[in-house]
């Protein structure tokens, strides 16, 4: 189940990033009928940058310490297999990853520290490091730089759907474009991105520079987005850029905007793309506050709101019921909080008028709205000038069951 278009986008390839994938049976449930591929190989040349943000969850996975030790190199490959996470697996969690890294480093005759991995899926279970072994050298073999579909299927675990944006830029008569897949539906409320994200362009971009951009993009896409408050184990989101187009740095000010605003949007529809494939979601929400003291207050608001169990099921029901939403705001931890001075609105009805029941609000209105599968909730602080946004989903009986059956 999940909310909106379900179309997998136009992808423009990036000059000199290709993508391959194959089969391995990670899970082991299915040998002998194999379904969708599990392997992933992105390949890109030497004069690439690459940028990385990862999960904060302390119980991060093998693959996250391993990317973040390599990433001070000259990346070559990322390599990521769905089905396992490899975290909570000790030592032999990074030696499987280090075998998986040397594996393909083999095969490409890069070396090991060039190669960044990553897992998702299953917490606690070693890798079938062998499945995975053997099923490397077909990823390799398709390598191409049209392959963005099949890759962002291959990165699934409960998806539904692949996920995936793209832009083109075109700046007096060169052209960049960027292009990126994610993968994510439940255990979502990342603390830096999302359990996986790969974004690449074909610009030439300083490490610093692109190290710079990933983070303040990610800060307003992926860490905006959430499904249940889980922050996974394995969250990682990786730009690459290969150097094979123009440049883009900040002393040309008109290209430089123009490719940030690119990449701001690619992220920010990948991100959104994972809340609205969220388990079990049937409603794509808004969580909107404005005029907080600070972005913090704002966040610290919307959060409240969003991640409330009472006004996600509520969501899911259709059922406008407004003292959840307030309940929310209220328990949210704002000091000095002026409740008396608070507007909420569903949609562009407006529930809530100075910290009591509209008198203009009626319940059909209200009712009208929450039958929608997008929905905003704006909720008006009257403290300040600072705004955010966080994007949910609703909490329905498909949630507990996908969760509930996970390992199964």
């Amino acid at each position: 189940m999940a909310v909106g278009n379900s179309t997998f986008p136009e992808m423009n390839p990036v000059n000199g990033f290709s993508l391959g994938t194959s089969f391995a049976d990670v899970k082991g449930a299915n040998p002998s009928q194999p379904t969708r591929d599990d392997i992933t190989v992105m390949m890109f040349p030497d004069t690439s940058t690459v940028a990385g943000v990862f999960t904060q969850n302390a119980f991060c996975a093998a693959p996250v310490l391993i990317c973040r030790e390599n990433l001070k190199n000259n990346i070559r490959i990322l390599v990521t297999n769905s089905g396992n996470a490899n975290a909570c697996t000790g030592d032999q969690g990074l030696a499987d990853a280090q075998a998986i890294n040397q594996k393909v480093a083999d095969l490409v005759d890069v070396n090991i520290d060039q190669v960044l991995p990553f897992s998702t899926g299953v917490i606690g279970e070693h890798l079938p490091t062998d499945r995975i072994l053997n099923a490397l050298p077909d990823a390799i073999n398709n390598l191409s730089e049209d392959n963005w579909d099949a890759a962002g299927r291959a990165i699934m675990t409960t998806d539904t759907r692949p996920k995936g944006a793209s832009r083109k830029i075109e700046y007096q008569g060169q052209v960049i474009n960027i292009t990126g897949i994610s993968k994510g539906a439940g255990m979502i409320k990342p603390n830096m991105a999302t359990m996986l994200g790969y974004v690449a362009t074909d610009a030439q971009v300083e490490k610093g520079l692109l190290q710079k951009l990933l983070a303040e993009g990610v800060e307003k896409s992926f860490n905006r987005i959430t499904v249940d408050g889980d922050t996974s184990t394995n969250d990682s989101c990786v730009l690459v850029a290969t150097g094979t187009s123009i440049e883009v740095n900040e002393n040309n000010s008109e290209l430089f905007e123009l490719f940030t605003s690119a990449l701001n949007d690619v992220l920010l529809e990948i991100a959104k793309a994972i809340v609205a494939d969220g388990e079990g979601a049937t409603k794509l929400v808004s969580v909107v506050v404005e005029n907080a003291e600070s972005s913090k207050e704002a966040l610290r608001v919307a959060y409240s709101v969003a991640q409330s169990p009472l006004v996600k099921t509520a969501l899911f029901a259709s059922d406008p019921n407004w003292g959840r939403i307030v309940a929310a705001i209220g328990y949210a931890g704002v000091q000095g909080l002026d409740v008396s001075k608070i507007d909420v609105y569903l949609g562009d009805v407006l529930i809530v008028a100075s910290g009591g029941r509209a008198e203009s609000y009626v319940e059909e209105a209200g009712a009208k709205v929450m039958s929608e599968q997008e929905i905003e909730i704006l909720i008006n602080l009257r403290r300040g000038d600072s705004q955010e946004t966080v994007w949910t989903t609703d909490l329905s009986y498909d949630y507990v069951k996908i969760n509930a059956e996970y390992r199964s």
